[in-house]
C-alpha cells in the first residue's frame, strides 16, 4: 500500500506501486481535473504540485511518492480564489480548458517560488502545450497574478478584466 498525501488528506492507494500518479488521481481518488493529454510528458495537462515542484503526473508512479504532500487543480483552492485562478478568468484565459489545470498548478508553483516572474521566466517555468493558443494572455494573468499574490494589484471581481501593470501601478 502506497501511502501519501493529497490535497491535504492522506490517502493509502492499494494499487501496484508503478501506477502512474495521474491514473492513481483520476481513476482512484476520482480527481478528474489533471487531464490525461500525451503519456509521454511533453504537454503538461498532468502537472501537479508535489512537495513545492510541478511534476507531471503521468511520469510520476505512486510508489516514488510515499510520504509526500500533492497538490492538484482540486486542491489549489475550494472556489477559485487563487490568484493565478483569478487572473486567469479575468483575462479569458481558457478556452477548451483542457490544458489549463495544469497550466494554472505550473503557474502556482511558479509564484510560490518566485514573486516576480518575467516573461523569460514564465515561459521556462510553463512549457505547457496549448493548442488553442493562450500563450500572449497567458503571459499577461501570469504577471496579474503575481500583483495580486504579492498585494500591488486588487484581485479582479468576477466579470472584470484583470488589473493592467498601469492600473495596477500607485
Amino acid at each position: 500500500m502506497t501511502r501519501f498525501t493529497v490535497n491535504n488528506q492522506p490517502v493509502a492507494y492499494k494499487m501496484d506501486p508503478r501506477t502512474p500518479l495521474l491514473w492513481a488521481l483520476r481513476d482512484a481518488s476520482n480527481l478528474t481535473g489533471t487531464k490525461y493529454g500525451c503519456g509521454t510528458g511533453d504537454c503538461g495537462a498532468c502537472t501537479v504540485d508535489v512537495d513545492g515542484t510541478a511534476r507531471l503526473a503521468c511520469q510520476e508512479t505512486i510508489g516514488a511518492l510515499e510520504g509526500t504532500f500533492v497538490t492538484t487543480i482540486e486542491g489549489l483552492s475550494k472556489d477559485r480564489s487563487h490568484p493565478v485562478q483569478q487572473a486567469f478568468i479575468a483575462a479569458n484565459v481558457p478556452q477548451c480548458g483542457y490544458c489549463i489545470p495544469g497550466v494554472v498548478m505550473a503557474a502556482s508553483v511558479l509564484l510560490r517560488a518566485n514573486r516576480n516572474p518575467s516573461e523569460a521566466d514564465i515561459k521556462d517555468a510553463i512549457p505547457n502545450l496549448c493548442r488553442c493558443g493562450i500563450y500572449p494572455r497567458l503571459i499577461e494573468a501570469v504577471q496579474n497574478a503575481a500583483r495580486i499574490a504579492r498585494g500591488d494589484a486588487p484581485a479582479p471581481e468576477p466579470g472584470q478584466d484583470a488589473p493592467t501593470p498601469a492600473q495596477s501601478e500607485p
